[in-house]
Parts: structure tokens; sequence; C-alpha cells
């Protein structure tokens, strides 16, 4: 087959929509002139549509979420359904289904419920949907915040128009967010804590609550790096990313509020548990529920305490070198060698 452009292969499988949407999303099914499914994971429900046939309200291929907001063509279709990341990935799966023959399989036998709006699934769901957030608004957000070293896609990304709905009873509305991953200490997501921003990425959404968790969150945490004798667990995205600026090896949890922070669930391996403070009232409570517990477990508990609000605040202040200073003369003196003489 001869080389195509995107538009040229979005276009060639827009002629074969059905055939594409029964390949990758088989577990939906056709109703009238569009197929639905869950998600672009192939997750059974109704909530993605792809239009089948060209039309007034647009070609065929087009799809959208209405769940996540997320749309695009088939070609986004394929790279999703298969978690593909480059484009010429995508582009060979294209071209390899154009070359194929395709019969009509069986019809599904069952119907599924769409997932519950705030479960486990449909955090899953919202974080598969999402983005890496390298270059993206996320990305932006971050390094406006003074954290460089971004994390990877398994704990933190992008989502360009994440739904929001006000407390208020007011009309849904769509916001570019930062989507972070909740894990158990297996791994496994059970839920994902989003932060809306403003659509130039430099900081939060202009909305009454731009952050918010779904999914089950109590004893999880937002993780970056694998555990072992020793970690460090805050509240804040923002403030535990600016402590790991600091010390880059140290695996680090984000447990998202003073009362999750008191409930994380420990490690089996975990000696020495380094607590990142806010220095607010439900910080100081929550700094001595975390230490009784860690101490109960037999676990040494070693506060860090900021000069200012919190962390992120401070390392915005003062600078990356002042941080590392800050923390450095809180650490256990093997840890310094071991995390920050190794970053610094």
């Amino acid at each position: 087959m001869a080389q195509m452009n995107a538009s040229d292969l979005a276009h060639r499988l827009g002629r074969q929509a059905e055939a594409v949407c029964r390949r990758y999303l088989n577990a939906g099914r056709k109703q009238g002139n569009y197929w639905l499914v869950g998600d672009a994971n192939n997750t059974p429900g109704r909530s993605l549509f792809v239009r089948l046939n060209d039309s007034p309200k647009g070609p065929a291929g087009k799809w959208q979420d209405a769940a996540t907001g997320d749309h695009g063509d088939l070609l986004d279709l394929i790279r999703l359904a298969r978690g593909l990341v480059d484009f010429a990935d995508v582009a060979e799966e294209a071209r390899a289904f154009l070359s194929l023959p395709h019969p009509e399989p069986a019809p599904l036998q069952h119907k599924f419920p769409r997932a519950v709006s705030g479960s486990v699934q449909a955090a899953k769901r919202l974080f598969a949907m999402s983005q890496p957030i390298g270059s993206s608004l996320a990305g932006t957000y971050l390094r406006r915040r003074g954290i460089a070293d971004l994390p990877g896609p398994a704990s933190l990304r992008f989502h360009p128009r994440c739904y929001y709905r006000p407390e208020t009873g007011e009309v849904t509305q769509t916001w570019p967010a930062m989507v972070a991953a909740v894990t158990d200490l297996n791994g496994q997501t059970t839920g994902v804590h989003r932060t809306w921003l403003a659509p130039d990425g430099k900081d939060k959404a202009p909305i009454e609550t731009p952050r918010k968790a779904m999914g089950d969150l109590l004893g999880h945490a937002v993780r970056f790096g694998l555990p072992g004798e020793v970690m460090a667990a805050g509240e804040g995205i923002e403030s535990v990313l600016s402590v790991r600026e600091g010390a880059p090896g140290m695996a680090m949890a984000a447990a998202l509020s003073a009362a999750h922070l008191a409930a994380i669930a420990f490690p089996d391996a975990l000696r020495r548990l380094y607590i990142i403070r806010d220095n607010d009232p439900a910080g100081d409570w929550t700094r001595d529920s975390l230490v009784e517990r860690a101490n109960a477990a037999g676990i040494e508990a070693i506060v860090l305490s900021p000069a200012l609000g919190d962390f992120n605040e401070e390392l915005c202040e003062h600078g990356l070198d002042a941080l590392r200073a800050s923390i450095r003369g809180q650490f256990a003196p093997q840890d310094v060698a071991r995390f920050l003489d190794f970053a610094a």
C-alpha cells in the first residue's frame, strides 16, 4: 500500500468506519448511524459514539466520549485502543487494517452497564483516556510551580477537556485538567484526582472547586517511584513533587488530604517514613496521627516541615537550592548521602 498522510488514512478508515469499530471496539454495538461503546479501551457501555456514515453533522469516523469530552477521528481511536504513542506505529496499524478483509463477526450476546459516575471503573476510564503530560498544559502548570522533573504517565496525565460539574447545580463545564492515578500498594488504580487548569495552563481553573478526587481513596495515594525501606508521604501533589525535586531518587506519595495522609497504608518493607507536613492545624494533626501509627508499626517517622505554608510555596519563593538546604537539615544522615548528595 502506498504511503498516506494522516488525513488520507483517516478518510480511508472513515469509509470503513463500522469495520474499524467491529475490530477495535468489539464490546460495542451498532445503533442507527452510530457505534456505541463505553470508551476507547473497549469497555462495554454507551458513552463513546462513533459516526458510521457521512452526515450533515460531520464525516464518518468522527467520535466523541460523552463521559470525558474526548473526541477525534479513527486514527485517534486506533491509537487509544492499542495504547500506541508514536504516529508511525498508529499509521502502520491503520495501513495493516486497510489491507485486510473485514468479515462481520457474530453479534454480542450480552449487554453491560456503563461505569457508574465516581466509581473506580469510571476513574480508570478517565485515566486511560488521558495523555502524557510532557508538552501539555499540565506540564506548563507544574513548571510554573517550579517542578521541572515531571513524573511519567503511570502517575500523572493530562486531559484537554475534562468534565467539571459544579456543586451548585450549574451547567456542566469542560476544562483542561491534570489527572493523577490513585493506586494501592500493588499498583492497582483505585481512583483519580483531577486538578482543573486555566486555558493557558499557568494556574488552576477559575472555578469554585478546582480539585476533586473520585474512586476508592482511603489508604491509597498518588505514587511517584516504588517504595522500599524509605519513602516520603504528604498531602498535595505539588508539595510532594517539590520535595521530590530536591530528592528525586526517593519514592514519594501524595495522599491528597490531611485525613487520607493520616490513614495511608504502609508498604511491608518500609522502615523509615518522611512525613511531608503542611504548615497548618490540619498538618499538625496529621503529623501526630501518622507518627503514632508509624511508631506502632515499628517504622521510624521523620517530619519534614516547610518554612512557609507548604514545600511548593517554599520552592516557588526561595528556589530549589534553598529547598534542598532546608530538607537536608531534616533528613537522617544516611539519607542525605543517598538522596541529596546524589541529587546535587
